[in-house]
């Protein structure tokens, strides 16, 4: 039927050809003498005719089957388009699906989630309600009852306020049984010390109970704070150890450094009378052979994290380039006996300050200007000046065998409070590295470090072994370092005895 159809398509072709045949010219009215010749060609005309339909018939064969193939084609793309068509609706059937699944899921989840956190208000209302039942029945019971019938309540809801933390380190570190060597590795000091301090600041640092919650005890204030100070750990390891928030050792720390600056302070860090320091200037002497010398100088650094506001004036720029690290600090100046105990401190100046200029804004260099040093020497290093009452070493150079004698003696002094600050920051691993604590809070702290460590070397507390701790602080030789000319006659006179006397030693040879 299709190639029926086909060649009906095509029919207007064929006759054109016809046409085409019928339309040659015949030669027969040249002259009837080539009659034969003229059958002749007609007779091959008519062959002509029959080749020509042939081709013809071929020509149109070719047509119709393009044509079929073309359709054929078609045909085909259409059904290769439908199959995809199909496939894509699947899949997007199959991922609409999934997406209202999903959606279900999330409405179901949120809504138990709603239902949760509505359950849980509820709950916390009624707990609530309870606790206020509970203290209305307290403050009942104590005016109708007493004081100790009013305690009992108070114990009762106190789950109710305070989160159920693990105690049980600190309960064995209290035991009577835990071992001494721990207790005092733990805390930097023996049980005994630990209970002197605790009575020194009972006063203080008592806290009553309330009626939600009971106070902490005063020995358990006191270890929150000597052991955040001790191994400097942060703050959410020593809210572990002692069962406490987090919030609350903090708060801990900060008011037992206060109560021990307030308290301990005034006894065990002070400059000695007259009768202690005329001990001092004798073991000094017996060092160094150095007469009337009242203290060891030296100045330290804390690093602290990068300040909010003045940043760089606490940018340690000699740290910093030293360590390849950006370095901010505080300074902490001391003055020592020779037993390593503090008689002075300045705290809290900013890290960019020279040991010169932290020296002039110390409260000793006004004392001292205003004649509370007479007859005595402060040594100090290279990086303070020349002072009526501040001995240093020589400084330039091309130095004679009688300076670098008397230079070696004052590093012998020297030596002294370098070990009395390598010791504080062994001790107080706290001062070792960057701390959370605030600026503005900072001194407070230092100062308790500085008042623990005077206890402790009083008390000859030994020293872990296994503390350790490399003190190293630049040293800026100051623009003008000689400020008093008697001071340098006097320094001359004494390097000159030390020398003539035999005191000066050999390790300058």
């Amino acid at each position: 039927m299709e190639t029926t159809f086909l060649l009906d398509d095509f029919s207007h072709f064929y006759s054109f050809f016809q046409d085409s045949g019928n339309s040659i010219p015949d030669d027969s009215a040249g002259g009837g003498g080539s009659g034969g010749g003229g059958r002749k060609r007609r007779r091959g005309a008519g062959g002509g005719s029959g080749d020509e339909s042939g081709a013809l018939k071929e020509i149109l064969a070719s047509l119709l089957l393009l044509d079929e193939e073309e359709k054929l084609d078609q045909e085909k793309w259409a059904l290769d388009n439908q199959n995809e068509r199909a496939l894509f609706e699947e899949n997007h059937r199959k991922r609409a699906q999934a997406m209202n699944e999903y959606r279900a899921d999330m409405v179901e989840r949120f809504g138990e989630m709603e239902e949760s956190e509505s359950s849980r208000v509820k709950r916390a209302r009624r707990s609530a309600s309870t606790v206020a039942a509970g203290v209305a029945a307290a403050a009942a019971s104590s005016d109708n009852v007493g004081s100790e019938s009013s305690s009992q309540p108070v114990g009762h809801h106190r789950r109710l306020w305070v989160k159920d933390r693990s105690k049980a380190w600190w309960e064995w570190c209290s035991h009577p049984d835990f071992p001494e060597e721990d207790f005092r590795r733990a805390f930097r000091m023996s049980r005994a010390t630990f209970d002197m301090i605790c009575d020194e600041l009972d006063s203080v640092v008592t806290k009553k109970d309330t009626m939600l919650r009971l106070a902490i005890p005063v020995r358990q204030r006191v270890a929150v704070c000597i052991w955040r100070l001790a191994t400097g750990e942060p703050l959410r390891l020593v809210s572990k150890r002692f069962g406490l928030g987090i919030s609350t050792c903090h708060k801990l720390v900060l008011e037992v450094c206060a109560a021990i600056k307030t308290v301990l302070m005034p006894k065990f860090l002070q400059w000695p009378d007259d009768e202690k320091s005329k001990i001092v200037k004798d073991e000094f002497e017996s060092i160094s052979g150095i007469p009337n010398v009242g203290g060891s100088m030296y100045t330290t650094h804390i690093p602290i994290i990068a300040p909010k506001v003045s940043v760089a004036a606490y940018f340690n720029k000699r740290h910093t380039e030293r360590n390849q690290k950006t370095s901010y600090s505080v300074t902490v100046q001391g003055v020592v006996d020779p037993k390593g105990v503090f008689t002075d401190v300045s705290i809290g100046w900013p890290g960019s300050m020279s040991d010169e200029k932290v020296l002039e804004q110390s409260s000793l260099y006004q004392r001292a200007n205003s004649g509370f040093l007479k007859d005595v020497w402060v040594v100090g290093g290279s990086g303070y000046p020349l002072l009526d009452w501040v001995m240093v070493p020589y400084t330039h150079q091309n130095l004679t065998w009688t300076q670098h004698a008397f230079n070696e003696k004052i590093g012998d002094i020297q030596n002294v409070a370098k070990e009395a600050f390598a010791r504080l920051k062994r001790r107080w691993s706290c001062l070792q590295k960057r701390t959370e604590v605030k600026l503005l809070d900072l001194p407070v702290v230092l100062g308790a470090c500085c008042v623990l460590h005077n206890i402790c070397q009083m008390r000859n507390e030994e020293m872990d072994p296994a503390l350790q701790f490399e003190l190293f602080d630049d040293e800026m030789i100051p623009e003008n370092g000689l400020r008093s000319a008697s001071s340098a006659q006097a320094r001359d006179r004494i390097a000159h005895d030390l020398l003539h006397h035999g005191l000066a030693g050999n390790a300058f040879l």
